[in-house]
């Protein structure tokens, strides 16, 4: 579809949106409703967010909100089988570092353009990664999830067949609020703690000692094998200091790439390993990433994953659609 102008649509405002910038949200009201029949929900909480976009009918969705509301319109949408389905709006509202998933999928950040793209933009096909626990990445997921993952963000979990991940620092309890602490890979069993604790205290026993009341040497980096397509890129015996894969067309270390044509890549997902010390990295294509280690987190957009000892991302080509401006 070229434009939405005279199509229904449902204009989902999220509440944190409302009551932190409730100017932008009224202005991308009044753009949507004078160039659209729009119906308004007000969702108060997830339960009831879930249930207004299940009664969209054959209105198109629009979400009004940070980077937390696409995720978790698109988690829902994935979980219902729906996904490629229903071509998806944003009109992002909250602090820059609340909106930058958001703004590296091309979404303007102006709440006016914004509004005007979802009016008179194009519908644009993007790929996700998904992973063996039915999650879902939009912009990209790196190993180790990086020190941020102790200071306040804007993540949310998608909704999967698996319940929430533990989060690592308090901050991180904006994910995984009412979910159980569990983990990814679901109830752990009674020993896992203490069998834990009793590997911690073997490794500090084998490690070399420096000096009586030295402090243990850390490696920089950490032991992961990283398997592409079934090419192995790392072993555990040589440590890695950060792994990132990018779904193709999607935005990577260096900013984001614009979408190409059939053949160009666009389908497979773009994976480095970087080595401690300033070693070169390995760059490759693959569709299917496998990682595996001693328990290991991951962040995949704002949301940290984990810990889990192996995962599987496999690049889902054109798996959604969004609504972006046509010069984007």
């Amino acid at each position: 579809m070229d434009s939405v102008r005279g199509y229904p649509l449902l204009v989902v405002i999220d509440p944190v949106a409302r009551s932190t910038d409730g100017e932008s949200v009224r202005i991308a009201k009044d753009v949507l409703c004078a160039g659209a029949g729009a119906k308004i929900c007000l969702p108060e909480g997830p339960e009831e967010f879930a249930r207004m976009l299940a009664r969209r009918g054959h209105r198109r969705p629009v979400v009004i909100g940070d980077d937390r509301t696409l995720l978790r319109v698109v988690g829902l949408l994935h979980k219902e089988r729906e996904l490629a389905a229903v071509p998806l709006s944003m009109v992002p509202v909250g602090a820059p570092a609340a909106v930058a998933l958001s703004r590296a999928l091309g979404v303007p950040t102006d709440t006016v353009a914004a509004a005007r793209a979802v009016l008179d933009g194009g519908e644009r096909p993007m790929d996700l990664l998904t992973d063996d626990s039915d999650g879902i990445v939009l912009g990209g997921l790196r190993i180790p999830c990086g020190s941020e993952a102790t200071r306040p963000v804007h993540g949310a979990y998608v909704p999967g067949t698996a319940p929430p991940p533990a989060p690592v620092g308090p901050a991180d309890a904006l994910g995984g609020r009412g979910g159980p602490p569990d983990g990814l890979d679901g109830p752990r069993p009674w020993w896992k703690p203490a069998a834990r604790t009793a590997r911690t205290a073997l490794a500090l026993l084998a490690a070399p000692a420096a000096g009586l009341g030295a402090r243990r040497a850390r490696v920089p980096g950490q032991r992961l094998r990283i398997e592409a397509d079934g090419v192995l890129l790392a072993d555990l015996d040589r440590p890695v200091r950060g792994v990132s894969v990018v779904p193709g067309g999607q935005t990577g270390a260096d900013g984001p790439r614009p979408g190409g044509g059939a053949g160009d890549g666009r389908e497979l997902a773009e994976v480095v390993v970087h080595w401690p010390g300033g070693a070169r990295p390995v760059r490759t294509r693959a569709r299917a990433v496998t990682v595996s280690g001693a328990d290991f987190h991951y962040r995949a957009d704002a949301v940290v994953g984990g810990p889990v000892r192996t995962r599987t991302w496999t690049v889902q080509p054109a798996a959604w659609r969004l609504q972006l401006p046509r010069n984007g």
